[in-house]
C-alpha cells in the first residue's frame, strides 16, 4: 500500500512536469500539434514516473523497515502512542517544508511534490518515535509501569544474557527472589521471538513451554533484586539464536544463563562465562555422605522390587530397599551409595 501511493504521488509529479515541459517546446520547431506534444510529454512523463515511482517506494519501504534494529511487529500501546504522535510531526514539518515550494512551482508540480514529501516525512515520524517510546515518554513525564525496555548493552555494569532454555526452566525466578542473581538480566530480542514462536505452536509441548517461559520473564520484571530489560542488538548476520547469544556475549563481556548444555559448552570454548540455574541449585544442594542416617518420607513404591521412594526437603530422590510397604511413613533410612543424573543427584539405602 505505502509503495502503490509513493508511486502515483511521483507518478503524478512527472506526468505534470512532462506535461508542463511539452507546453513550453515552441510548435514550429517541432512542425507538430501543440496539444499532442503537451500529451507525449505527459504520458513520457507517466510512464518515467510509474517505474521510477514504484522503485523510489520499494527503497524507500526497504530504507524505514532498517531505520530501527529492533522494532517489535507487535507494538505495545507506549509505542502506539509516540508512533501517532511522530506521524502528526511529520506532516506539520512536511507542510512546512512543503510551503515555498507551492508558493514558487506550477500547481500541478507543487502539490504531488509536497504530498510526496509529507507522506515521507510524516512515515519516518512515526518509525521514529515509535523506536524511541520509553526516551520520549520518559522526558514528558509519563513513564510507563516497568516494562520490557528496548535498549543497549552496556560494558559499564556485570550482565546477564537469559537464553529461552533459563526462562523455561524457571529456577532462575527463585535464585533471583532469593537474592543469589541480582543485578541486570538482558532479555535478547531474537530469544523473545523464539519463545513467541513456541507459544504460538499448535503443538500442546511447544505451547506450554513457550507460555511458562513468557510467564517466567513477566514474574522477573517484579522481583526487587533483577532489573528486566529487552536487548536490542539484533546480530542480522547470524542466523542461530544461540550463535546469535555467544556473539552478543563475546561483544558485551555478558554472562550467558542458560540450562541448554550444548550451548553452555560452544560458549565454554569461546570463553564466555556461563550460568546454569539447575547446575547452581544442584550444588546448593545439601550434601548427604554414603554411611549418614537420614529421615525420608516414603511417597510412593519403586520401579525395582520392593523398592519404595521418597524425597529429601531439597528435593533429591532416595530409592529405599524393602520400604515398598511403608508408603506414608517417614522412616530413617542409611545411605548406601550415591549417583548422578541427567536430572540431579539421586540416593540408595535401606531401612535403618
Amino acid at each position: 500500500m505505502m509503495v502503490e501511493a509513493l508511486r502515483l504521488l511521483v507518478t503524478l509529479l512527472l506526468t505534470a512536469l512532462g506535461y508542463t515541459l511539452g507546453s513550453r517546446i515552441n510548435p514550429a520547431a517541432v512542425d507538430a500539434d501543440p496539444s499532442a506534444i503537451r500529451l507525449v510529454g505527459a504520458l513520457i512523463g507517466a510512464g518515467v514516473g510509474y517505474v521510477s515511482g514504484g522503485l523510489f517506494g520499494r527503497g524507500f519501504r526497504r530504507r524505514l523497515d532498517v531505520l530501527p534494529q529492533r522494532f517489535l511487529p507487535q507494538a505495545d500501546g507506549q509505542e502506539l502512542f509516540a508512533g501517532a504522535f511522530g506521524l502528526i510531526v511529520g506532516v506539520v514539518l512536511g507542510g512546512a517544508v512543503s510551503a515555498p515550494l507551492i508558493a514558487l512551482l506550477p500547481g500541478a508540480i507543487a502539490w504531488p511534490l509536497a504530498a510526496l514529501i509529507i507522506l515521507s516525512l510524516a512515515l519516518i515520524g512515526a518509525r521514529l518515535f515509535a523506536m524511541r517510546s520509553h526516551d520520549l515518554l520518559t522526558v514528558a513525564g509519563l513513564r510507563p509501569r516497568a516494562p520490557l525496555v528496548a535498549r543497549r548493552l552496556s560494558d559499564e555494569e556485570p550482565s546477564y544474557l537469559i537464553d529461552s532454555s533459563a526462562a523455561i526452566d524457571g529456577r532462575i525466578l527463585e535464585l533471583a527472589r532469593i537474592g543469589l542473581i541480582e543485578g541486570r538480566l538482558w532479555l535478547p530480542g531474537f530469544v523473545i521471538d523464539e519463545l513467541q514462536g513456541l507459544a504460538d505452536s499448535a503443538e500442546k509441548s511447544r505451547h506450554r513451554r513457550g507460555r511458562r517461559g513468557l510467564e517466567i520473564l513477566d514474574a522477573l520484571r517484579s522481583t526487587a533484586h533483577v532489573d528486566v530489560v529487552v536487548l536490542d542488538d539484533e546480530i542480522p548476520e547470524v542466523e542461530d539464536v544461540d550463535a546469535k547469544l555467544i556473539v552478543v556475549a563475546e561483544r558485551s563481556g555478558a554472562q550467558i544463563v542458560t540450562t541448554d548444555t550444548h550451548l553452555a559448552k560452544a560458549a565454554e570454548l569461546r570463553g564466555v562465562r556461563v550460568l546454569n540455574p539447575a547446575g547452581l541449585g544442584e550444588k546448593l544442594k545439601t550434601s548427604v555422605a554414603v554411611g549418614e542416617i537420614v529421615s525420608v518420607p516414603v511417597s510412593k513404591i519403586g520401579s525395582g522390587e520392593g523398592q519404595g521412594v521418597g524425597y529429601l526437603d531439597d528435593g533429591t530422590m532416595v530409592v529405599i530397599d524393602g520400604a515398598s510397604e511403608r508408603v506414608g511413613e517417614e522412616i530413617s533410612v542409611e545411605v548406601t551409595a550415591t549417583t548422578r543424573t541427567a536430572i540431579g543427584r539421586m540416593l540408595f539405602g535401606r531401612p535403618a
